[in-house]
């Protein structure tokens, strides 16, 4: 019945692709040797007349390398959490294939700060340029796979084509052809399961409206095009590890958006990160040039210099690009299916779309061929200044102390050098930058290659173009949205916790570098306790520990005080496992577990404390391994619940269980300790009442951002806050002569133009939104939930702004700072920052037997928030502990 599905479609597409390419092979005139597979041969459609599954796209590609083996090869670089593989193709001339790890040591040499004129010019004249070709990290967006068989194809069989001569004679053309198959096999999976007898081009039928999560996000449900240097997903991290070993000098990532626009390439919108140089735009330039002849010739429209930026360095075009590539974000309109009824009333198609990315990657390819040399050298000075402009640097040398949440920074340590960011460790106390580091530190010189992606990472700020930043404010002046992408902060040191101080001069002479694949050293203190044990709580890494413990069956204890027990003083938070409590293989146990994670557990000779409260005090609370349920499905933000499952399985070991919002009212919350709502709106009356008993019978309860909402709002009510309308300073030109007679308004004079904007403004208007900034938040350390910390980072974005909790109510944990210091790092509008100002970030409230926990923003985002994961255990893994 399917392969009848198909034959029928195949032909009803025919009547609207072009008649100049109808039965066209692959969209370009030309001949073709019959010896190289098509795919219609292997499949059983041709070129964009279906969309190929995800094992689709790796059996045609190894028919390819079959079929042309002196000029292909596959290779896996990771493996998806659903177990598919990921894989790139090589494909170059057979000389080059011959030849391949000698390129690979040139291509290396290139991209080390080679400055010697003479070395440079030899290795340009030898070595092939390499472009990547990247398809489909979002797997909804499903024009781009197809595309990559097309070309892979075209390069292999075209025969006598000067453009596919010139890039096997000049190139290595990697193509990676799927990057995030799981989201595309989901995408693939409800298109088919949808689809009837005909196809249809309404945008509202059930082929086109991907059920809840939709393609778009990986099996974690994250958008893997921002996390290139958060690499916290399998295929991200194999993706950076051969894009380090290839060296590529030119990157495609190829993207859809929404049906009804056309097709986006570079040169690219602002703003721009201003490590980004000239010649990289130039080349962009140059390339985009290429396109447009292209898709003139081809009828294919196009726009540049809008929507897509160059700033933020997680995305797949930005990471590359500081690294010294000129890389590249290829957006095609999307059908989201086999066909799309365009609002102006023409018919887009899926072909349409593989068409477009396959003339544009294969003009990508042409234009890095036929100026090898120029693309060689001017990485390879990319690279060289990069060293020089960071020799030269006030801000050279970053030192992040490795004595407080001593994780964490080993864990950014790793994150680093597993960037190609050379990282050097100093064993024993040491002095950086006017600092003492009394157990040594990280540092990271900024005189490297790599130095321009080092020095936006771990800058406090990577500053807006002054003239882009007056624009946006004008832009606002004038009731218009603001044209920023994306965060406009993420400096590492800030979202992770991290002490850090830079300065121009440094001594590595005692200096180890760091690799990827360290292991954590453990601090596990020598010696069996006589009474027990004691983990302190310094940073998520102890959590980690601690639940680990509990979860093999041990019991502990938290301090809700500091205490001091043998010398040395206990934070807040700190689990003591007796002896007593516990079996024999506790301390075996414990250490082993230290050590795999990479954490500090301390014997304890006596519960005998010198200060603060003993275990027997009600300072203590105990703890058992949470059962946690989390909001899944409709209305719920698939990123939040994304991230947040991800950091609690993934990173911490504590299993959650994921209840759709259809089956609230019939879910039994009583098998909880925790239940998490992630960003979104989802709340009814009749799943209102099931959260309301569940926290009234002891549970805890945990929203994030849009979450909190709900949560202060009828029917819950949970917590006593409200979202805050707009603030502004009354105009002083706007004088009132109001006659205060019942039923007329104010009467006021306006005598200037902000005074008439002001009173046109809604009323009820919230506060503008922001693009994300990095924002302070100050502690409440006398609440057991602040345990580890006396101050945090936080991410806002948006616009929601809550008024604080009363004392009588509830306890703001944790609020953002003052007027003067509430910003860390970001562009963020005035008027924002001042009602911003002592407001909310994390609040409790009790109810009767249970607690709700409402973080104003969540401290997921991206999973690259990890400063938050400790404050985050602390709401799930202490919470249940100080419930009655």
């Amino acid at each position: 019945m399917i392969d009848l599905w198909r034959a029928r479609i195949a032909a009803l597409l025919l009547l609207f692709v072009a008649p100049a390419f109808a039965g066209a092979q692959p969209f370009l005139d030309g001949t073709y040797n019959e010896a190289i597979p098509t795919i219609e041969a292997v499949l059983g459609h041709d070129h964009g007349d279906e969309i190929s599954t995800p094992d689709e796209v790796l059996e045609y590609l190894e028919v390819l390398a079959e079929a042309s083996p002196e000029r292909m090869s596959i290779v896996p670089y990771a493996q998806s959490w659903e177990g598919r593989d990921l894989v790139y193709a090589v494909i170059a001339s057979p000389d080059t294939m011959a030849r391949l790890e000698a390129i690979k040591s040139d291509l290396a040499a290139l991209g080390s700060g080679l400055s010697n004129a003479s070395e440079r010019s030899a290795l340009v004249a030898r070595t092939p340029a390499v472009v990547w070709l990247g398809y489909g990290i979002h797997g909804n967006e499903i024009s781009g796979s197809d595309a990559a068989l097309t070309l892979a194809y075209h390069l292999l069989a075209a025969e006598d084509d000067p453009v596919v001569n010139d890039i096997l004679a000049n190139t290595i053309v990697i193509i990676d052809p799927n990057q995030n198959p799981d989201g595309r096999n989901r995408f693939v999976n409800s298109f088919e399961a949808a689809r009837g007898l005909e196809i249809t081009g309404d945008r509202y039928a059930a082929e086109h409206d991907e059920p809840w999560p939709g393609g778009r996000f990986n099996h974690y449900l994250f958008d893997m095009n921002r996390d290139w240097f958060t690499l916290s997903q399998p295929e991200t991290i194999g993706r950076i590890a051969a894009l380090q070993e290839w060296q590529p000098v030119a990157v495609v990532d190829a993207h859809e958006m929404g049906g009804d626009q056309t097709y986006f390439f570079p040169p690219v919108a602002r703003p721009i990160n201003p490590n980004v140089t000239e010649a990289q735009l130039a080349k962009e330039d140059l390339i985009g040039r290429n396109h447009a002849r292209y898709f003139d010739r081809e009828g294919i429209e196009y726009f540049t210099r809008e929507i897509f930026d160059a700033f933020y360095p997680g995305y797949g075009d930005m990471w590359p690009k500081l690294n010294g590539a000129i890389a590249m974000t290829y957006e095609q309109s999307s059908a989201r299916g086999l066909l799309w009824n365009r609002s102006n009333g023409t018919i887009l198609t899926f072909k349409d779309g593989v068409k477009a990315h396959f003339l544009a990657t294969l003009s990508t390819a042409e234009v890095v061929a036929r100026n090898k040399a120029l693309f060689l050298n001017d990485y390879a000075e990319f690279r060289a200044a990069a060293v020089d402009e960071g020799r030269r640097s006030d801000d050279r040398y970053y030192a992040i102390s490795r004595s407080t949440n001593r994780w964490q920074v080993e864990r950014t340590a790793r994150q680093l050098a597993a960037q190609g960011i050379s990282v050097q460790r100093i064993s024993g106390s040491a002095e950086f930058c006017g600092a003492d580091f009394p157990e040594g530190a990280y540092i990271v010189d900024l005189a490297q290659p790599s130095g321009r992606l080092a020095s936006t990472l771990l800058a406090e700020e990577t500053p807006l173009n002054s003239e882009f930043v007056a624009e946006q404010e004008a832009r606002r002046a004038r009731g218009l949205d603001w044209e920023i992408y994306d965060v406009t902060a993420w400096s590492l040191p800030l979202m992770h916790g991290l002490d850090a101080v830079s300065c121009q001069r440094a001594n590595l002479s005692s200096a180890e570098p760091v690799r990827a694949d360290d292991s954590m050293p453990d601090r596990v203190t020598a010696g069996d306790g006589a009474f027990g044990y004691v983990v302190p709580w310094t940073d998520a890494g102890q959590a980690k520990l601690v639940i680990a413990a509990l979860q093999a069956g041990f019991v502990g204890k938290s301090s809700d005080e500091a205490f001091v027990a043998e010398g040395r003083s206990w934070p807040r938070g700190s689990v003591v496992f007796s002896r007593s409590a516990n079996d024999s293989s506790l301390g075996t146990a414990l250490r082993n577990l230290a050590t795999d994670i990479g954490a500090e557990v301390v014997p304890l000779a006596s519960s005998w404390t010198e200060a603060g409260p003993n275990l027997g005090s009600s300072e203590f609370k105990t703890l058992a391994a949470p059962k946690v349920a989390m909001l899944w499905d409709e209305g719920v933000s698939p990123t939040d619940s994304g991230a947040a499952r991800y950091v609690l399985e993934q990173e911490f070991g504590l299993p959650v269980t994921p209840i759709r919002t259809r089956t609230l009212t019939r879910a039994n919350f009583g098998l909880y300790d925790v239940i998490i709502l992630p960003d979104g709106r989802y709340m009814d009356n009749g799943s209102a009442d099931a959260f309301v008993e569940f926290v009234e019978e002891g549970g805890v309860l945990i929203g994030f951002a849009g979450a909190v909402r709900s949560l202060a709002s009828e029917p819950l009510s949970l917590l006593s806050t409200r979202a805050e309308k707009a603030w502004s300073d009354p105009d002083s030109d706007g004088v009132s002569i109001a006659d205060e007679s019942e039923g007329l308004a104010e009467g006021i004079r306006l005598q200037s133009e902000a005074a008439y904007n002001s009173a046109v403004e809604d009323e009820d208007r919230v506060p503008d939104s922001v693009p994300g900034v990095l924002l302070n938040a100050v502690a409440d350390s006398d609440h057991w939930l602040s345990a580890g910390y006396s101050s945090a980072t936080a991410l806002f974005w948006g616009s929601d702004i809550f008024t604080p909790l009363t004392s009588e109510n509830g306890t703001n944990v944790f609020r953002f700072a003052d007027p003067d210091n509430v910003l860390a790092s970001g562009y963020l509008w005035e008027e924002n920052k001042a009602q911003l100002a002592f407001k909310p970030f994390v609040m409790a409230q009790s109810k009767g037997d249970g607690i709700t926990i409402g973080f104003a923003e969540s401290p997921v985002t991206r999973s690259y928030l990890d400063g938050l994961n400790l404050l985050l255990l602390n709401a799930v893994l202490l919470g249940p502990a100080h419930t009655d």
